[in-house]
């Protein structure tokens, strides 16, 4: 799988402030679906993954002061995924009886596993990435022509040809290559963009 850059330093400094709305919402913005997202692949259902999601956004407000980048090697992917796969196994393996019994504190959730998992790790890289482009398709289809974005969702996402995209939206072959190229490389600027605002 390909490595991202990590969330913002930026962002992270910015999220350390328990003043700064702003960040902390544009931060729930890209991991509260990405933790929900995880939460349903490892099993939980839909309801069950959201009261995850806000179990470990809290854990996460509450320490957040307290995350640091030690060197190069320290990330804070592994650290919200230890969290997040502490929170799921925690959630899948007590008794239905005390589900809803309170949560635990990230320092809890960190201790039950000191490694981080390498498919959590994996499945938070993944959904993150997916956070990523669902955001900068949002942008970018605001910004462009609907035929354009069209041209793009026929080509790239249905895996029309070309040509046959052409012919359904009655433009030229020269167009439709045209379109798809500038709404991908929109979308990588765009994505670039979310990612220098993090770290």
């Amino acid at each position: 799988m390909t490595q991202f850059p990590e969330t913002r330093e930026s962002l992270m400094i910015q999220v350390k402030d328990p003043d700064n709305r702003v960040a902390w919402e544009q931060f729930v913005a890209i991991y509260r679906p990405v933790i929900v997202r995880t939460a349903a692949k490892r099993g939980m259902q839909a309801a069950d993954a959201q009261d995850l999601a806000q179990q470990v956004l809290l854990a996460v407000a509450s320490a957040i002061g307290d995350w640091e980048k030690r060197d190069e090697s320290t990330r804070f992917r592994h650290w919200l995924a230890r969290v997040t796969r502490n929170a799921i196994v925690n959630a899948l393996t007590r008794g239905a009886k005390d589900r809803a019994a309170g949560g635990s504190s990230v320092q809890e959730l960190l201790a039950q596993h000191r490694q981080p998992d390498p498919e959590t790790v994996s499945l938070i890289d993944w959904e993150y990435r997916r956070e990523l482009y669902l955001q900068a398709a949002r942008i970018v289809q605001q910004d462009v022509q609907p035929d354009t974005w069209r041209a793009f969702e026929l080509t790239v996402i249905d895996g029309m040809s070309n040509r046959n995209a052409a012919e359904q939206l009655g433009k030229s072959l020269g167009t439709i290559y045209t379109a798809r190229c500038r709404i991908m490389q929109r979308l990588r600027d765009v994505i670039a963009e979310l990612e220098v605002s993090e770290v």
